[in-house]
């Protein structure tokens, strides 16, 4: 008996320190660290420059690709450059656009190039959802199926993680440096994950593609979804993933803004919101992928959904709190007690919830059914997101969080059928 608990624990930590596992941490910075640059550094930058806060929630719809990005992930299945391989020469190309892309914003001003800023938006936009359309393919290629739960969870950790540069180092320099200065320090955080794409990824070993039709390519990835899963089953998890992290997409959305306006300042905010959400992220990302395991990806939906729901209501009871004329060590704590609450939620759900999308697909056409998938999860991000500014001008702070712990709790009934507590389809 000891002997096979040696044998499982040595299984355990040669899954946790594999190569696939290294590879997750830089695929997921990469793909997280042009997200948050628009979600995090480019609202704080534009309300820094005196823009309103209606526009800058309107300002999330540049992030429409990341929703339509099924359309063209088909093209990644079956166009590639041979001197890299499918995966990897999409993975470097979209790489380089990001980097030029975020440079480009050194040139840009809030009051004169409004336009231009959401015009390059779109493009990292863009290019970051191509990104993760092939990262989230190779991924999937590269992990077996009891290294989902764990692979995913650390794929998640490395993308939130990447938060910190745009969300803190970013905005800690913005106190110190002038905003081109700091645009540039961040783009080259696009570094790490190019290197490994170059030398470290390797391309997964996949059946050699022929010729498709148009039909083989871009019809077949969603008939057999359905066909699989049955009309109305699809459209369930369909509409699961559209609603699982609904109300925690919006609770966040004008997270750095309503740190602002709460009276705390841009360094407060870098050091203190930001990384008291770091260490418990990654512990409990990590942990949660472990647990996984022996959990299995249904039962860890239920429990770590659980935990991002309520994780909102500590929005509620900030807001009601503040704003704060004064800003001391009370002040600091609450602060770093709702976003490290928060972060464990979101780190949990996350993790839970990108394992559950990666299960579902068909690996003979991985890019384009995770590409719907993760699709319609953007959906909140994006479109439903951009009337966060006017509801919090319509609501005020505290009821509008509410109304988003209450749109979180369809997403969690949907489990019943989707994600049944007791039927564990994988053991991950």
């Amino acid at each position: 008996m000891t002997q096979n608990n040696t044998q499982l624990t040595t299984s355990l930590w040669h899954k946790i320190f594999s190569r696939h596992m290294l590879i997750c941490v830089f695929t997921g910075f990469s793909s997280g660290l042009p997200l948050y640059f628009l979600i995090n550094l480019v609202p704080a930058w534009l309300r820094n420059e005196g823009v309103d806060l209606t526009t800058i929630g309107l300002f999330s719809i540049v992030g429409l690709p990341f929703t339509w990005k099924f359309l063209w992930s088909p093209l990644m299945d079956v166009v590639y450059f041979p001197w890299l391989g499918r995966r990897r020469s999409w993975m470097f190309i979209t790489q380089v656009a990001l980097l030029l892309a975020l440079l480009g914003y050194m040139v840009l001003n809030p009051q004169q190039n409004m336009t231009a800023i959401k015009i390059l938006s779109l493009f990292v936009a863009f290019f970051a959802a191509s990104q993760d359309i092939v990262l989230d393919a190779f991924r999937r290629e590269i992990l077996q199926d009891n290294e989902l739960g764990l692979g995913n969870a650390i794929h998640v950790n490395a993308y939130r993680i990447a938060a910190l540069v745009p969300g803190s180092l970013a905005l800690i320099l913005a106190d110190i440096y002038p905003w081109p200065t700091v645009f540039a320090i961040t783009a080259l955080f696009m570094l790490p994950g190019m290197l490994v794409t170059l030398f470290l990824a390797h391309e997964p070993k996949l059946p050699v593609l022929t010729s498709k039709s148009f039909k083989q390519t871009v019809i077949d990835p969603f008939e057999e979804f359905f066909a699989r899963k049955g009309v109305k089953s699809a459209l369930l998890v369909l509409f699961f993933i559209f609603l699982y992290k609904l109300g925690d997409s919006m609770a966040t959305a004008l997270a750095t803004p309503f740190y602002l306006d709460m009276g705390f300042s841009k360094k407060d905010i870098g050091l203190i919101a930001k990384n008291a959400g770091l260490w418990p992220t990654i512990i409990a990302g990590i942990l949660g992928g472990i647990w996984m395991i022996k959990l299995g990806i249904n039962r860890a939906l239920w429990l770590f959904g659980l935990v991002q729901v309520f994780s909102i209501l500590g929005f509620a009871w900030l807001a009601s709190q503040g704003p704060f004329t004064v800003i001391g060590t009370k002040q600091l704590l609450i602060l770093a007690a709702v976003i490290g609450f928060e972060a464990v939620g979101v780190g949990l759900g996350t993790a839970a919830f990108v394992a559950y999308m990666a299960r579902e697909t068909n690996p003979a056409f991985t890019a384009t059914q995770l590409a719907l998938f993760t699709s319609l999860a953007a959906v909140p991000r994006t479109l439903i997101n951009a009337t966060t500014g006017y509801l919090v001008n319509w609501l005020g702070y505290v009821s509008f969080f509410w109304l988003c712990f209450f749109l979180a709790l369809p997403g969690m009934l949907l489990l019943l059928k989707v994600a049944p507590w007791n039927k564990r389809l994988i053991n991950v």
